[in-house]
């Protein structure tokens, strides 16, 4: 499978030296592979933002729309 390229996504931000330059929501110290991880163990979007200070519903669903969008484009092979 392959990567995901993270900065195409305007939900998101990766800046050297907050968080070791890990993907985050924009504009929070929120790894996005911490969300992805909560939604694997079985949380609602609802749930991540309740438990996480600061963070909004509209950012979580940004990114799983992001994903969303990237599988529905056909792939490229080299």
């Amino acid at each position: 499978m392959p990567n995901l390229d993270w900065s195409q996504s305007p939900a998101v931000e990766s800046v050297p030296g907050k968080v070791s330059g890990a993907w985050v929501l924009r504009g929070t110290r929120m790894p996005v592979q911490t969300v992805f991880v909560n939604l694997k163990a079985g949380m609602s979007a609802q749930e991540v933002t309740d438990i996480f200070d600061g963070l909004q519903l509209e950012q979580v669903e940004a990114v799983i729309q992001f994903v969303v969008q990237s599988l529905d484009k056909e792939p490229s092979y080299i």
